[in-house]
C-alpha cells in the first residue's frame, strides 16, 4: 500500500465572516459546519499534496487530528501555513493549556496534513462524541 503524502505546516485559527454568519444560523446548522470544518491551505500545498478544493483532508497535531474540507486560500501564497475558523473541528486539534493566561494558543500551531478522502467529515453530534465520549 502506497502511503500518503504529508506536509508539515503550522496552524492558525480565527474568526471570519462566514464562521460568524454561521453561528447566527446555529451551531447545528449546516450553514455553521460548512463554515468551520474547513481548512484554507495554500493552492502550492494543495497541489503537492495531490489535494483537490472541498476534498477532505486530515489534520493532526500533538493534541489530536480532525477530517476537514480543503480549501483554496484566498490569501495565497503562503506556502507551509493553513487556517481553520474557530470553531469545533479546530478545537479538536488545539492544545487546552492556557499557560496560566486563561486563553490557550490558537496560532503557530505545529501541524501536518494528508489527503484523507476515504474518511468522513463528522456532522457536529459525532465530533461531540468522538472527542468527549458522549
Amino acid at each position: 500500500m502506497e502511503e500518503k503524502p504529508r506536509l508539515q505546516v503550522v496552524l492558525i485559527t480565527g474568526r471570519t465572516i462566514d464562521q460568524g454568519v454561521g453561528k447566527e444560523r446555529g451551531k447545528a446548522s449546516e450553514v455553521y459546519r460548512d463554515n468551520v470544518s474547513i481548512c484554507h491551505i495554500d493552492p502550492g500545498d494543495l497541489k503537492k499534496l495531490g489535494i483537490k478544493e472541498k476534498g477532505n483532508v486530515l489534520v493532526s497535531t500533538i493534541c489530536g487530528s480532525v477530517v476537514v474540507k480543503a480549501v483554496r486560500s484566498p490569501r495565497a501564497p503562503h506556502p507551509g501555513m493553513i487556517f481553520m475558523p474557530y470553531g469545533p473541528w479546530a478545537n479538536a486539534v488545539m492544545n487546552p493549556e492556557t499557560h496560566g493566561i486563561g486563553m490557550p494558543s490558537l496560532k503557530g500551531i505545529p501541524a501536518e496534513i494528508q489527503p484523507a478522502q476515504e474518511k468522513p467529515l463528522l456532522r457536529l453530534p459525532e465530533l461531540l462524541k468522538e472527542q468527549f465520549g458522549k
